[in-house]
């Protein structure tokens, strides 16, 4: 019988990391298409997008959009569940409910709702644009984290801070900061990673400046390519090394 959660173990794994395990060895295939059978290995592909210029540039404005973005949206949800947290204001549930819901609502209503916005105030696409939009779904997420992490303990340490003279500004820095450091970090970690894949926003949201989500969907359009495969493979790299750091820096250290 305890061979049974190993197997289902398994299978979940290989549900999940099947298409990635796929995506990464036809990103090495030496032929012009990433379909079976594997006539190869190569790193031609990897050659070809290191070397293009327009690739790199959207790579870079992806992650100049998400840290940036991430940064914004955790430190306006961290002030905003700090002070529902802490302070009784009238209708503080409906409130909440408010700073959440965007977090139900579809990205692309969201991204036409912002795209109406911008063209009425005569705002520039750009990934100025586009960063704004991605604070805008991900707030929601860093307030959820935040404001369920602080507890009565904390509580008593802002209390005790402030009967000693701090400042407000100096119980949010040295105090509540530091005691909700594991999730405010998951928090901007996960921002990021929702920033960097994120697709639909970034494509109605910016022009000439485009995001790597935006140039991939350009490289798809000319069709199926091991280059793309190559592409996926590194985000994919990126991706998983944020979650080890995560689970290193952060995790182990909450521990």
């Amino acid at each position: 019988m305890r061979v049974l959660p190993w197997a289902y173990l398994a299978l979940a794994y290989a549900f999940v990391f099947l298409p990635v395990v796929v995506l990464v060895v036809f990103s090495f295939q030496d032929g012009r298409l990433p379909v079976p059978p594997f006539r190869g290995f190569s790193l031609q592909w990897y050659d070809k997008i290191l070397a293009d210029a327009g690739l790199m540039t959207a790579l870079w404005n992806s992650a100049l959009v998400a840290f940036v973005s991430s940064a914004l949206a955790l430190l306006m949800g961290f002030l905003a569940a700090h002070a529902l947290a802490r302070v009784r204001l009238p209708g503080s549930v409906l409130l909440r409910g408010v700073l959440i819901a965007p977090m139900t609502v579809s990205y692309l209503i969201i991204a036409l709702g912002l795209l109406r916005v911008f063209n009425q105030t005569g705002a520039p696409l750009s990934l100025w644009t586009a960063g704004i939009g991605h604070v805008v779904i991900n707030l929601p997420l860093c307030f959820a984290i935040a404001y369920a992490a602080m507890g009565d303990h904390q509580k008593n340490a802002e209390r005790a801070a402030r009967d000693l003279g701090a400042t407000e500004a100096q119980v949010l820095w040295h105090i509540s900061a530091p005691m909700l450091a594991p999730a405010l970090a998951a928090a901007f970690f996960l921002s990021v990673t929702f920033s960097w894949d994120e697709f639909i926003i970034a494509f109605l949201l910016t022009r000439f400046e485009v995001t790597l989500p935006v140039e991939i969907w350009s490289m798809l359009r000319s069709g199926l390519s091991p280059a793309t495969n190559a592409v996926g493979s590194l985000v994919f790299l990126v991706s998983i090394s944020a979650v080890f750091l995560m689970e290193i820096f952060v995790f182990r250290r909450a521990k």
